[in-house]
């Protein structure tokens, strides 16, 4: 979805007591600088193959949240992970953590926030989780909320707010 504010979102909802905003300053890396859905989640540390999982599996216009501890210091998606979450019908995907590959991502027609990038790639162990509450920036994303994500920031809703 596109064509909304997360500042008028938050204006009339924040009283609500199920929104919250993300402190965290990400940086717009995909070709869609709006995007919004259904919350998906990983946690995991310097270590993408439950990334490239998620992202093999049909979106529906699913947002893919990952809380990769904050880490700068290795790429948790570059433009071929990227290229599966456009394929399989994702609206985003929002790393508390790194990107690599960052021109190609520009052209991809799908969301991508993180906090920086390296063009080191991570590790292939398999470690971390998927679909569970996961917190950073003062919000916390739970599978199954949603999420809206534009230039001024990004909000994580329990329910469907537009």
């Amino acid at each position: 979805m596109s064509g909304f504010s997360t500042a008028d979102i938050i204006d009339a909802h924040l009283t609500s007591g199920f929104i919250q905003s993300c402190d965290i300053q990400f940086r717009q890396f995909g070709g869609k600088a709006s995007f919004s859905g259904p919350i998906s989640t990983v946690k995991c540390y310097q270590d993408n193959v439950l990334i490239k999982k998620m992202l093999s599996e049909p979106g529906n216009g699913a947002v893919l949240v990952v809380d990769g501890g904050g880490s700068l210091r290795s790429a948790l998606l570059g433009d071929l992970i990227g290229g599966l979450a456009v394929k399989n019908g994702w609206a985003g995907v929002i790393i508390w953590g790194a990107v690599r590959d960052t021109i190609a991502l520009k052209g991809l027609n799908v969301g991508i926030k993180a906090i920086g990038s390296n063009p080191q790639r991570s590790s292939k162990a398999g470690a971390g989780d998927m679909d569970l509450p996961i917190t950073f920036g003062n919000a916390t994303f739970v599978p199954g909320g949603w999420v809206y994500s534009d230039d001024d920031g990004v909000l994580s809703s329990t329910r469907k707010l537009i």
